[in-house]
């Protein structure tokens, strides 16, 4: 195998890791605006002239501001799109990691092919040469020749002989030229829907980007009274919805035990509690939601889907009221949001961004069923 062809593969492997490893950039909330300038633009001493051309705006002031209930209820949407965000993000990682590996795998079989082509026509080539040192005719066809009836067969079994080698290095060398070219065609594919999902993953970042700044922008907007309000609104929020879940019943026929590997995930899940939420983290330091249950049950053995939603598309479904400690507890229509089952009413789960992995009650937001990863 030449050069060229080494560094082309050696560039594919490097190309194909290189879109995997990129870092998830950091990013901050957006400040405030400054006493001084929301004055300056709030002072009727300082009023647009109707000679300058300018348009006046309606001001903010003018605006009827929004109670704490209807902040609350702005910013749990926008995290939330935040979160169905994340979980495309996360898919979209997952994909491309498999394309790359099989990319890889594809650059290692080609290598190989176009050694093993290297091979078969060296020995094609020797057959060839042989043929002709022999002026035409291999040795048992000259044996095929003779009057001794013993040369006679021994040249019809080596003519029989020779000629099955020589289709058998014929055949080998078209079914290897054809794996070559279907390896070919696979890459491409490959590299095609790499790209794609690099566009999706970007698209992704974008919007999580987006839908998290004007959530922290919402909260920086409030005085530290009303964030202290606004964590309360939260919490009672979260309580009401537990309160009339429990109240319905649902916890009245749950009393099962984890299972061996439930009990593993569990320890795993509860030992992160305190960790911060980061989306897109799968641990040691940080989790998101998903990022978290499916580390606890890899943890425990059993490799699951890294996103909420393909959890919830892909593992086995339990009825509510069959559930036991480990099972996974999908929330909101669209699946993007995840916990794990402890007992008792409650999860534990990596929340939302500026919140920490932590145990809620399993009914405190709304459930769209549960999944048994060990069934």
């Amino acid at each position: 195998m030449n050069r060229r062809h080494c560094a082309a593969a050696a560039i594919t492997l490097v190309c194909a890791l290189t879109v995997l490893t990129a870092p998830v950039e950091a990013f901050a909330a957006p400040s405030p605006p400054s006493p001084a300038a929301s004055r300056h633009a709030s002072d009727p001493k300082n009023p647009v002239g109707p000679g300058t051309g300018a348009k006046t705006k309606p001001s903010k002031a003018s605006e009827p501001k929004k109670n704490l209930e209807e902040v609350r209820e702005e910013i749990e949407a926008l995290y939330r799109k935040a979160g169905a965000a994340t979980d495309a993000y996360n898919l979209a990682v997952e994909k491309a990691k498999k394309q790359s590996n099989e990319i890889v795998r594809l650059a290692r079989a080609i290598v190989v092919g176009r050694a093993k082509i290297t091979e078969l026509k060296s020995q094609a080539g020797a057959q060839a040469r042989e043929q002709y040192r022999s002026g035409g005719l291999p040795p048992g066809a000259q044996l095929m020749l003779s009057d001794d009836p013993q040369l006679f067969l021994d040249g019809v079994n080596r003519v029989r002989e020779g000629q099955q080698a020589a289709r058998g290095v014929l055949g080998e060398l078209t079914r290897t030229q054809q794996n070559l070219e279907t390896y070919s065609k696979d890459a491409t594919t490959n590299w095609e829907k790499l790209e794609a999902n690099r566009l999706k993953q970007a698209e992704a970042k974008k919007e999580i980007k987006e839908q998290i700044a004007a959530a922290k922008k919402l909260e920086s907007q409030l005085e530290k009274e009303e964030r202290a309000r606004l964590l309360k609104l939260e919490q009672e929020a979260a309580y009401k919805m537990q309160t009339a879940w429990l109240s319905s019943g649902a916890l009245k026929d749950i009393n099962r035990e984890a299972s061996a590997s439930g009990k593993k995930a569990l320890a795993f899940a509860t030992a992160q509690i305190g960790k911060p939420y980061v989306w897109g983290a799968e641990g040691p330091d940080s989790y998101d939601c998903s990022g978290l249950t499916s580390q606890a049950w890899a943890a425990a053995g059993r490799p699951i889907p890294r996103t909420s939603q393909e959890q919830w598309r892909l593992l086995p479904r339990v009825a509510i009221k069959d559930m036991r400690p480990g099972d996974l507890i999908i929330y909101h229509d669209d699946a993007s949001h995840v916990g794990m089952y402890v007992g008792d009413g409650a999860i534990v789960h990596a929340p939302r961004p500026g919140r920490d992995v932590t145990l809620a009650g399993a009914g405190s937001m709304r459930i769209l069923g549960v999944v048994r990863p060990d069934k």
